[in-house]
């Protein structure tokens, strides 16, 4: 079994704030995936997935001994992994003007959603609407935390969901041959 799955989230952090390299790595290859699928789901660019990657990761051994353990150390990555995404993305987003035409409808997506065709549709995606649909269905953050690591307001946060989704919806449906 690899020393990643073998140690606990403490030990994991006890060993990497010594400068102990394997237990580094260990970390590294224990998060490594999840946090660059986070990455690459919200720039939709391998690349500038990879560079977000890598600056996460500087920032979590540079600031792990302020890691206060109020949540898991996954979770604390992964804020960082968004917010580092975040900031690289900062210049590119272009949220589409906030209108007030969403509501609380449900959505069917359909019997026959695969995988493939939800990744392709969400990937096709403008900026604005990928951003926040990732962190908000995906990642699970509420439009609140989303519109302040955004820097708009929470009906543009609603708004960009609403019209994704709507996105989503059209692209599926194209996708699936529905």
């Amino acid at each position: 079994m690899p020393l990643a799955l073998r140690m606990t989230e403490s030990e994991l952090i006890e060993g990497a704030l010594r400068g102990d390299r394997l237990i580094q790595k260990a970390l590294y290859e224990r998060y490594k995936n999840a946090m660059f699928t986070t990455a690459y789901r919200m720039t939709n660019d391998f690349d500038l997935a990879e560079d977000v990657l890598q600056e996460a990761f500087v920032k979590v051994f540079t600031h792990l001994q302020s890691f206060r353990q109020e949540s898991t150390l996954g979770a604390w990555i992964k804020t960082i992994v968004v917010r580092t995404t975040l900031s690289k993305l900062k210049r590119q987003p272009a949220f589409e003007p906030f209108e007030n035409h969403f509501g609380s409808e449900v959505i069917d997506w359909g019997d026959y959603l695969q995988a493939e065709y939800l990744e392709q549709a969400i990937q096709s995606l403008p900026d604005g609407y990928r951003t926040v649909f990732v962190l908000i269905e995906i990642e699970g953050y509420a439009h609140k935390e989303v519109a302040e690591m955004l820097g708009i307001s929470e009906g543009t946060s609603k708004s960009q969901l609403y019209y994704a989704k709507k996105r989503l919806q059209e692209k599926l449906k194209h996708l699936v041959g529905s």
